[in-house]
């Protein structure tokens, strides 16, 4: 069946960075969105980034335009998602998520499978 791991979350002081990296395995991803969510204590799970794994297109919240770059690599089946001039309001726990077919990427509760999460903690 389908698996995501997350790796690569941790603590880092505002301003710093982290790359966050889900490998994904047991299925054949091509005609998929690959997507980071992230949910902070108290607060709503939200939209961060999508790429469309056969095209690359990449699709972005406003909260991450500039700061965060989401790629795949596919010979490692792997997604990453940069993150740079981290923030403390970007503390919360990073999902990544698959979903069939297209459209709809920001949308979380249509995807089809999701990681365990990491956790990032943005110190002020």
């Amino acid at each position: 069946q389908v698996q995501l791991v997350e790796s690569g979350g941790g603590l880092v002081q505002a301003g710093g960075s982290l790359r966050l990296s889900c490998a994904a395995s047991g299925g054949t991803f091509s005609n998929y969105y690959m997507a980071w969510f992230r949910q902070a204590p108290g607060k709503e799970r939200e939209f961060v980034a999508a790429i469309r794994w056969t095209t690359g297109n990449t699709y972005y919240a406003d909260s991450g335009k500039g700061r965060f770059t989401i790629s795949r690599d596919n010979a490692k089946n792997t997604v990453y998602l940069q993150m740079n001039s981290l923030e403390p309001e970007d503390t919360a726990v990073y999902y990544c998520a698959a979903k069939r077919g297209l459209g709809n990427f920001g949308v979380g509760h249509l995807y089809d499978y999701w990681g365990q999460g990491t956790q990032v903690t943005v110190s002020s």
